[in-house]
Parts: C-alpha cells; structure tokens; sequence
C-alpha cells in the first residue's frame, strides 16, 4: 500500500477546504459587516492523544497496526473553523439609515422567517409599511423585543430620521423607538447563518442586552474585515501546494507504479 499516496490526497483535499475559505472571505470583502472565515489545521494522531485519556478503554491496538497507519495519520485535515470577530473598518456615507456598531462583538438583532437572528449589517432602509429593514427585509428589533410583542420600529411617512449613540431613533425630534445592541455571552458559540445573519443557541438565555455607553454611528457603513493582500497570499500558497501535492501523486501513480512493473516484468523465475 502507497501511504504516501493517501498523505498526498488527504492534504490536497485539505487545502481544497482552504482555497473554499479563502475565497469566500474574498468574495464577501464589500459586504458591509462581513467577518472573515478560518480554519485551523491539525492531523489525526494530534487530536488522538489529545483525547486517548478520556476514552474508557485501553489502546489495544497492535504496536504492528500503530507503526503501518502512523504515516496515513499524519494527514493534515481541518480541525476547526472560527469566525474571526476584530472590527473592520468603519466608512462615512451620511445615509441616515446607515447605521454602524460602535463597540466589538456587538449585535443587531432582526427578525426572519425562521425566527430572531443577530447581525453585524450597517446598511438598512424603510419597507413600504416604514419599518426599518436589511436589504433582505428582515425587520430591525427594538430594544424591548425580547420582553414585548413590539418587533419592529416605525418610521412615520416623510419623516426626518436621527439616531443617537445609545441607538434610540427620533422622527421629526419625537423618539419613535431604540434600537437593540446586544453581546452573546461567549462568541465562540456564534455561528453563521448566509446573509451576513448569526444564530447562537439558546439565544434568550444567551443573548445580553447592552444599553449604556456609546453603541452606534449614525451615518456609518461597518466595511468587512478581510485584509485583500493577505487573503490573495493565502489563496497563492494554497494553489501552489495544490500543484505540487499532484505532481507527487503523478509520481506515486504513474512513475512508481510503472517502475515497479517493469522490474516485476524483468524479474525471471
């Protein structure tokens, strides 16, 4: 058997998974409030010992078996993925309805079809009813969503809109509602959803309300926090292994392979 072919394969597809990340992270760099992807890179036999200690039973496993497999288990393979939260950058357009958080790892909070969901988005506009929505029409929560019915805030027709640093909205000077901003307890327990929304379990218990200090800016889109040059080094280091990963299958398959039958075809009995 060619483990190093297994190697190989296990690390090119490794590095697949990498060039998926990347791009995505590149295809989303002006998306407003968008937060970069990661992965980390482990291989078996790491996360092997790693959890030996918890199992219940011994390591039965013949030593011949450990020293045959010890190679195929060196394989790289994605561990993990995490959503790199550091704050992107934060751009002036004076649309009153741009509205960008202020501190790190806060939330909006917006209603959808399948229930409340969080969002770092700092685009909004007014449906034809005047609530104040993402592009998708996902309705922006106020600030009482979570103890109310109330699950929207109204904007009344031809009104001038201003929203202060703790997010509460005035119409015409007359406040009309605050907008919600809140902190999961632990972000690591974040996920992404598609449509730059967020979704944390538990999210009644999980979610906590912030209501002091100086939450938004009004008149502020949050950029994305993909950094171009390093996301196109990325994806360049990734390619290049790719293409040698598969020259080294090409020898393991064709010129191995082949000079091993020709000295078995040489050989005389």
């Amino acid at each position: 058997m060619q483990s190093g072919y297994y190697q190989v394969t296990g690390a090119m597809v490794t590095q697949f998974n990498i060039l998926d990340t990347t791009t995505n992270n590149l295809a989303n760099i002006n998306t407003s409030g968008y937060k970069r992807d990661g992965v980390i890179v482990g291989d078996f036999e790491r996360i092997m010992q790693d959890k030996r200690d918890e199992l219940p039973l011994e390591n039965s496993t013949d030593k011949s078996a450990k020293f045959l497999n010890r190679t195929i288990n060196k394989v790289p393979r994605i561990v993990d993925r995490y959503i790199d939260f550091s704050p992107g950058n934060i751009k002036y357009t004076g649309n009153p309805l741009d509205i960008a958080l202020k501190e790190n790892e806060t939330f909006f909070a917006v209603s959808t079809p399948n229930g409340v969901k969080l969002t770092q988005e700092s685009s909004f506009t007014l449906n034809k009813e005047g609530e104040i929505v993402t592009k998708e029409g996902y309705k922006l929560q106020p600030s009482d969503f979570m103890q109310s019915e109330n699950n929207s805030i109204r904007v009344p027709p031809n009104s001038t809109v201003k929203i202060d640093d703790e997010g509460t909205v005035y119409a015409n000077g007359k406040s009309i509602g605050k907008i919600f901003v809140g902190k999961v307890k632990n972000i690591n327990e974040v996920s992404k959803l598609g449509d730059n929304l967020y979704d944390v379990k538990d999210m009644q218990n999980r979610l906590v309300p912030v209501e002091e200090g100086s939450l938004v800016s009004q008149g502020y889109k949050t950029m994305s926090n993909v950094n171009a040059v390093k996301e196109m080094v990325s994806l360049i280091e990734s390619n290049r292994m790719v293409e040698i990963y598969q020259k080294v299958m090409t020898t393991h398959m064709t010129d191995l392979n082949q000079d091993a039958i020709n000295k078995l075809a040489s050989t005389r009995a």
